[in-house]
């Protein structure tokens, strides 16, 4: 087959797998040195860090024959697709002609898992090790470990790659028994904790060699089975504490051909992944807990994020005085982001907020009219029922003339 053929197939089966950000990739440049690759520099590429840059990466799949028979993956070894397999030696020639033609700026390579797990776990090494100390490649890689693998792999894998990942797929042990027999929801948190301990060995000493410096994250499959959003939040949330996850990715199920007939025939709503992530951001970023988002069993709302359902719920903290409330309630305002938040703090210091302040900074005001008092406003009406905020805030923007502009404070 040729090198065309295979990266056609091999790339487009490594779509589906959406923890591919290169977030947390230390900076590093090949100029004025003898290497090769930079993670400084903008790309084509859909990932991006936390300072907005963008970043390009060659995402492929070593191989896509496996011998595991996951019910949800395309690439289960009762699946009719056509197969192909790169050489350690094609890879490594992709990554680095694509990269001085100015396309990537760095791999994420997963694989199936062929012959063994611990074979299948070396190809991968290798070829992060040969761009490394071959082609002294600088750019990031992302590397896929296998859960099963030997645990001298997985932590020669951190000495070559910037993010490991360890995909547990699915939220409970139920449903991996059920989708995907021949895994074992064990075994992935024992190769999460052992990538955990060595991030931990590189933090307590930091002459250590370097170690996954962009520290490692997960996958979780949203609509494969009938768990709901409050079982996937807590799973979330304990995987972040126990592992110190930098990220939890969701993808939602994407029914396949020839799909087993224990799975949906349609995928979940795409704006339920969408909100999946808000609420993670607001777990990570903003002190919200995964039981004070969804209190009981069931979904994330649809039509409204997270953030505005939460205040919705409870209206006891607002309208919120910005010139008195602390950081952490300001965060939790609907249309205050957590820069601004910091910034209204710092203004404070100088001289009292005043609505004008929030439009200079961009805040979404429409949506923060209700819940906020300044120095010279507040909502005339902060006693409407939270269902009429909800259909004035939810789908209709343009409709949104229920709360007045500018009022003197009372």
């Amino acid at each position: 087959m040729e090198l065309t053929d295979k990266l056609e197939i091999l790339a487009d089966a490594a779509k589906y797998d959406a923890s591919c950000a290169s977030s947390g990739a230390p900076k590093r440049s090949s100029e004025g040195k003898d290497g090769l690759g930079a993670t400084t520099g903008m790309g084509i590429c859909h990932s991006y860090t936390p300072d907005g840059r963008c970043v390009s990466l060659l995402k492929i799949l070593l191989t896509n024959f496996c011998i595991y028979d996951c019910q949800y993956c395309v690439n289960r070894r009762s699946s009719n697709v056509p197969r192909a397999r790169f050489s350690v030696d094609e890879v490594v020639k992709l990554t680095t002609d694509f990269y001085l033609r100015n396309y990537i700026d760095g791999l994420f390579l997963s694989s199936g898992i062929i012959r063994s797990a611990d074979y299948t776990m070396e190809q991968l090494v290798l070829i992060a090790k040969k761009l490394r100390n071959e082609h002294q490649f600088r750019g990031y890689i992302h590397l896929k470990t296998i859960p099963d693998a030997a645990p001298e792999l997985i932590a020669e894998a951190g000495l070559y790659a910037d993010r490991l990942s360890v995909n547990i797929e699915l939220p409970t042990a139920e449903g991996i028994e059920r989708l995907a027999p021949e895994k074992n929801v064990h075994t992935i948190k024992l190769a999460m904790g052992s990538i955990r301990r060595k991030l931990d060995e590189k933090e307590a000493e930091p002459k250590a060699p370097r170690y996954a410096p962009a520290g490692q994250s997960t996958q979780m499959i949203v609509g494969a089975d009938q768990t709901d959003d409050s079982t996937i939040l807590s799973t979330a949330e304990t995987l972040y504490g126990s592992y110190k996850l930098k990220r939890v990715y969701y993808s939602a199920f994407s029914p396949i051909p020839e799909s087993p007939s224990g799975l949906p025939a349609k995928p979940p709503p795409l704006m339920r992944e969408h909100r999946l992530y808000q609420a993670d951001f607001l777990v990570r970023g903003y002190g919200f807990q995964a039981g004070e988002l969804l209190p009981s069993a069931g979904n994330l709302a649809l039509d409204i994020d997270p953030k505005l359902a939460w205040a919705l719920t409870h209206r006891e903290h607002f309208p919120l005085d910005l010139n008195n409330a602390d950081l952490g309630m300001i965060m939790r305002v609907p249309g205050i982001g957590l820069r601004n938040a910091r910034r209204l703090v710092e203004l404070r210091r100088a001289r009292r907020i005043r609505y004008a302040d929030l439009a200079r900074m961009r805040c979404s005001m429409e949506k923060i009219k209700p819940f906020i008092i300044t120095a010279d406003y507040r909502p005339q009406n902060d006693t409407a029922p939270s269902e009429t905020l909800r259909r004035a805030l939810a789908d209709a923007p343009q409709q949104l003339g229920l709360w007045p502009s500018l009022q003197e404070a009372a």
